[in-house]
């Protein structure tokens, strides 16, 4: 599976990100860029109308272009409202994000002499279903086929799984550059199975450097007696940010620092010592613990009350104080596992997974003479069954057991918000609008619910069924102005003579990747609408359109 025939993964990330692919050996390997780092910073410079520069050449430019350069785009991801002008026109964060796709795939292309095309993209456990979908859509926009939408907790814990065969009851804590996972996952020989999540998406290392940015400028001016705020300045709060990062990189490795902090022409020598990082940074990580134990306290709900391992992951775990902190609370060693490569060598597996299990079904279609979308797995029999795997893993020149293994392997994820409908709430003696909630925070992917409603009038002629996304776990939620609206269906067209009351069937199917489809149907009359809900604040498909066609032309660099 190595080459043309390979599905990539990619881990798109807030800070950094990389690509990877499992190797003729069977090994997954990451793809140095063409500085021959193995991952590249998620920066995008506007270097002209034609052109965009990805990198680390365009976070050195920061400083010098602090208006032309955008970081961190991934905390946007899905923000109807939030976009980057240049030249007079608007930019999305899918657009800038399939930038940085395109860097990574170009990048990989040339080092590897291949054509890449299908790909396996990961996100936060925590992203709902609009940051999904513009996940998704960035790497449409980047001429890319996006197999699937994977949680990057569960990625690392499938790199982890494939070298550490043992069962075993797993936590990954993933801090990364500007997101925060916290996942329980159990590891069995043929079942990776995702017990409960949590976390923040907007928790990660750029949080402590920025921290930093306020004690330096702070700093710069008790020392000068200047009211003048380097902050202020868009030069000057670039070089800080610079300043930051490195000196929390230099704080995993020595006890103290010095940081140069220059502004308005009076340069500063500023001494940060671990301590005092540590402490400037305590309420933040005290966030991720908080979130720790709000998960393993969903997971208690489902009978797990212990853990074996306690893998890290993303960059931001390099920290000192991240190990030493959950040792203090959790009583175990925290095991680095690959922080900044784990995630892409966990979608490339799954890429491979996926490629494996398509071959093995059009094999299966062909020994049983049936179309491949007409084919039920479960139902083929044991034999024929090991004959697909025993040709599949021949044409791709794999070992038999690594290709059971990869093609037997269960995946199963949960799902990380809870999703209802607006209705009326009568019980009072009032009316008041309420979420009831079908599919709620923890439950197993893919979910399918049906709930019974009625409607609220009498001659009621239609029925709007709003769809809602919120983070509690209860059926009934109150607060609907602080939900999330994702989307609607109507059911119209209700004859006359209706009573109030009348019956209306809602379902909600949650998929895999955690695409929502939605179904009302009023079983008196068979009126009914459906709706898949990808998200409400996404692309028109003229706006998708207009945006792909800029790309041609559009130079990556």
């Amino acid at each position: 599976m190595a080459g043309g025939n390979s599905v990539y993964g990619i881990d798109l990330g807030t800070t950094y990100s990389c690509i990877a692919y499992v190797n003729e050996s069977g090994r997954a390997e990451v793809v140095s860029n063409s500085n021959g780092e193995l991952t590249t910073p998620s920066v995008v410079l506007f270097e002209s109308s034609t052109s965009r520069v990805v990198g680390r050449e365009a976070k050195n430019s920061a400083k010098l272009y602090p208006n032309d350069v955008v970081e961190m785009v991934k905390r946007h991801m899905g923000d109807p409202n939030w976009t980057f002008n240049y030249q007079g026109t608007d930019y999305r964060p899918e657009e800038i994000s399939s930038w940085i796709l395109r860097k990574v795939v170009d990048d990989a292309q040339a080092q590897n002499n291949t054509t890449i095309k299908d790909v396996v993209i990961t996100c936060p456990a925590y992203f709902g279903i609009n940051e999904r979908e513009a996940t998704a859509r960035a790497g449409q926009i980047a001429g890319l086929n996006v197999l699937e939408i994977i949680n990057e907790p569960t990625a690392a814990a499938i790199s982890f799984g494939t070298q550490n065969e043992q069962n075993q009851v797993v936590l990954v804590y993933d801090l990364g550059g500007g997101t925060f996972d916290i996942t329980m996952i159990e590891i069995k020989e043929n079942a990776i199975t995702v017990i409960a999540t949590g976390g923040d998406k907007e928790l990660g290392g750029r949080d402590w450097d920025a921290a930093v940015v306020t004690y330096l400028a702070q700093e710069w001016m008790r020392e000068t007696g200047s009211s003048d705020d380097p902050t202020s300045s868009p030069d000057s709060l670039q070089d800080l940010w610079i300043r930051a990062e490195d000196a929390k990189k230099a704080l995993s490795a020595k006890a103290e620092t010095r940081v140069p902090v220059s502004h308005a022409g009076q340069a500063i020598p500023v001494t940060l010592t671990r301590d005092k990082f540590d402490e400037l940074t305590a309420g933040l990580l005290e966030q991720t613990i908080l979130f720790t134990k709000q998960m393993l306290d969903a997971a208690r709900q489902k009978g797990y009350t212990s853990f074996d391992k306690l893998l890290l992951v993303g960059g931001s775990t390099y920290m000192p104080q991240v190990p030493e902190r959950l040792k203090r609370e959790f009583g175990k060693e925290p095991q680095l596992n690959e922080p900044n490569l784990s995630v892409a060598k966990g979608a490339a597996i799954y890429g491979q997974k996926l490629a494996i299990g398509d071959k093995i079904l059009t094999k299966v279609a062909e020994l049983t003479g049936q179309r491949a979308e007409n084919v039920n797995l479960d139902m083929v029999s044991p034999s024929v069954m090991q004959q697909a795997e025993m040709q599949v893993a021949s044409s791709e020149g794999l070992k038999l057991p690594d290709v059971q293994r990869m093609h037997r392997q269960k995946i199963t994820n949960v799902v990380s918000h809870s999703f209802g409908v607006v209705v009326v709430e009568t019980s009072t003696g009032s009316e008041r609008d309420v979420i009831s909630n079908l599919i709620k925070k923890q439950d197993t992917l893919p979910a399918a619910v049906t709930k019974r409603y009625g409607t609220l009038r009498p001659n009621q002629s239609s029925v709007e069924l709003q769809v809602m996304e919120n983070e509690l776990l209860s059926d009934q939620v109150d607060d609907v102005q602080n939900s999330k609206e994702i989307g609607n269906a109507l059911i119209d067209g209700l004859p006359s003579g209706l009573p109030a009351g009348e019956p209306v069937d809602v379902t909600f199917e949650l998929d895999q990747q955690g695409r929502l489809h939605v179904t009302g149907v009023v079983p008196s009359t068979g009126r009914r609408a459906e709706a898949t809900i990808q998200t409400s604040e996404g692309m028109s498909e003229e706006e998708l359109e207009e945006v792909t066609s800029r790309q041609r032309g559009l130079k990556i660099g």
